[in-house]
């Protein structure tokens, strides 16, 4: 589905802050900052899983659509993701994680992408390390140099994208999403 919008100015002048979307972050002025640019109905969870890995030392940011509705209603793809708390963040910052959702493939395979290689590949190893599948991102590479994960000082982020089911068995579970928490954090410590 094509979004409805191609940039941020244009979902904020058909939109309503704290009606139809919000924006929560938080810099905790960290090498890493941990996003969620599809929250709340858009691919639902990412939120909160974004802010459950960064914890109570990484910064980060999530937008999260409030009404329900297609998924292009609020999506903006990750390469025209603008929003300007969010380029500043993120410009501030080393590197970026970015939280995706997408459809269930019949996998709960985390997919993994972004130009940060080295810390995207730490990631897979600790995500597998703890017990968790992990795969190269071929449909979704995020490798574009405007993603928004990508938009760092070091030009370098990692995109995570995580299947429905995932993310809910994440949000019924809380022990298995500590341990998935756990292990991001692991990778990006590693790296």
């Amino acid at each position: 589905m094509a979004d409805r919008y191609q940039n941020f100015q244009e979902l904020s002048e058909a939109s309503s802050a704290e009606v139809d979307f919000r924006i929560r972050s938080k810099d905790r002025g960290s090498s890493v900052v941990i996003l969620a640019p599809h929250g709340g109905t858009i691919e639902p969870e990412t939120a909160e899983i974004a802010i459950a890995i960064a914890g109570s030392d990484y910064s980060y940011y999530v937008f999260e659509a409030l009404k329900a509705g297609a998924h292009g209603d609020f999506h903006i793809t990750s390469h025209r993701f603008d929003e300007p708390t969010a380029l500043d963040l993120v410009s501030r910052s080393e590197t970026a994680i970015a939280i995706h959702g997408r459809k269930d493939d019949g996998s709960n395979s985390v997919w993994l992408g972004g130009r940060a290689t080295v810390l995207r590949d730490a990631i897979g190893a600790a995500l597998q390390h703890a017990g968790f599948d992990a795969e190269p991102n071929k449909k979704l590479p995020g490798v574009h140099e405007l993603n928004i994960c990508n938009r760092t000082r070091s030009g370098e982020g990692v995109q995570l994208e995580l299947s429905r089911s995932f993310r809910s068995k994440l949000k019924m579970e809380p022990p298995l999403l500590g341990r998935f928490c756990k292990a991001i954090r692991d990778g990006i410590q590693s790296s």
